[in-house]
């Protein structure tokens, strides 16, 4: 993880990403109405697809920059980038 305020913002994400979860388990322990719930529920997914998204492309980015900067095989690494973004995705 590369620049200071990339990391910054991806721990404030997740820390807001904690509070959402805590809140659910209020919500199921006040019995609150599934649909909240589950709209709660799908506002983590989405903050958690853009942190993961952040982070592949810091993760990206790094590799094919130390790739070039270092003369390797700039073909290769984007290849073993692709698989990553690609797993990261299913």
């Amino acid at each position: 993880m590369g620049e200071e305020k990339v990391k910054k913002d991806l721990l404030n994400r997740l820390k807001t990403l904690k509070g959402h979860i805590g809140g659910i388990e209020r919500m199921i322990e006040e019995d609150k109405d599934c649909i909240d719930i589950l709209v709660q529920i799908t506002a983590i997914k989405s903050s958690i697809d853009k942190v993961g998204q952040a982070i592949i492309e810091d993760y990206a980015h790094e590799c094919i920059v130390s790739s070039m900067e270092e003369e390797e095989d700039v073909e290769e690494v984007i290849k073993e980038t692709i698989k990553t973004i690609l797993k990261f995705s299913k």
